[in-house]
């Protein structure tokens, strides 16, 4: 009788995972968690001018449409609201970065941003540096002055100056400045460029203009270098009206800025929670 063959083992199925089963990372890795970006708090100075704060609002719409998803707040140092404090309030465990809308250095930015951030000590925050001096504030105040009738034939004319009117402080950082947004504000002229101030400071902007008068500049600007209307801008406009520019406001170049502001704070090397002031270089 003959012995069956042997029976061949069946070799087994190979067996495949589920298509969309998830790979678990190897022991001890750490999955990546998603890291918002520190909210965008604009400080405004306030002014009871209803212009001032619609024209900051229009502002921080520019802002949002050029940096999309970014949660950016208002806060006003003082007349209108929402203030400082409860802006801070509403931003409890967040990250914050506060953006000056100032033009320099002075008070507001050395005392009264860091006294209010340290009053808030639920609120990881740093302090960005004031807008200005930078070169795209002399772009704004450059095509602010085009909207008021400067021409590129104004270029070098021995009649035609600029009188850059400012607000005014008595900090000498704020006064620095000022003065070097006038040298830069020159450059970009070819016009000699004089500061002058609507408070605390001299000289004023009737006696920048008597000044250039008697050295034959008959034919002088006024720009504004103020961030919104208010009644600084307005007195400083009304002495020469039909050559006196607008404030910045709402120009693309401020969006610009107030986003490079923001990202050079954030780029700091102090560490995310501590209150710092990035002073202007």
């Amino acid at each position: 009788m003959t012995e069956p063959a042997p029976e061949h083992p069946q070799a087994p199925r190979p067996t495949t995972a589920a298509p969309h089963a998830p790979t678990p990372p190897p022991y001890g890795t750490l999955t990546p968690t998603f890291t918002p970006a520190p909210v965008l708090v604009a400080v405004a100075h306030g002014s009871r001018d209803p212009r001032a704060p619609r024209t900051v609002r229009a502002l921080l719409d520019r802002v949002r449409d050029l940096r999309p998803g970014l949660d950016v707040r208002l806060a006003h140092i003082e007349l209108n609201a929402p203030l400082l404090p409860d802006t801070l309030d509403g931003l409890r465990g967040a990250d914050t970065v506060l953006v000056p809308l100032l033009l320099g250095r002075g008070h507001h930015v050395k005392r009264d941003l860091p006294a209010a951030t340290a009053a808030a000590p639920a609120v990881r925050t740093r302090i960005a540096e004031p807008l200005g001096p930078h070169p795209l504030l002399v772009e704004a105040l450059y095509e602010r002055l085009l909207d008021a009738g400067w021409t590129p034939a104004d270029r070098g004319d021995p009649r035609t100056a600029v009188v850059l009117a400012a607000a005014g402080s008595r900090d000498p950082d704020s006064a620095r400045d000022t003065r070097r947004t006038a040298r830069l504000l020159a450059a970009r002229l070819g016009v000699p460029v004089v500061p002058a101030y609507a408070s605390a400071a001299a000289p004023t902007v009737p006696a920048a203009l008597r000044a250039l008068a008697a050295r034959g500049r008959h034919r002088a600007f006024v720009a504004s270098y103020f961030t919104a209307p208010g009644r600084f801008a307005s007195a400083c406009a009304a002495a020469v009206p039909h050559r006196a520019a607008a404030p910045l406001g709402a120009h693309p170049a401020m969006a610009r800025l107030v986003l490079h502001r923001y990202d050079q704070a954030r780029s700091a090397a102090a560490p995310a929670d501590a209150v710092s002031l990035l002073a202007s270089a």
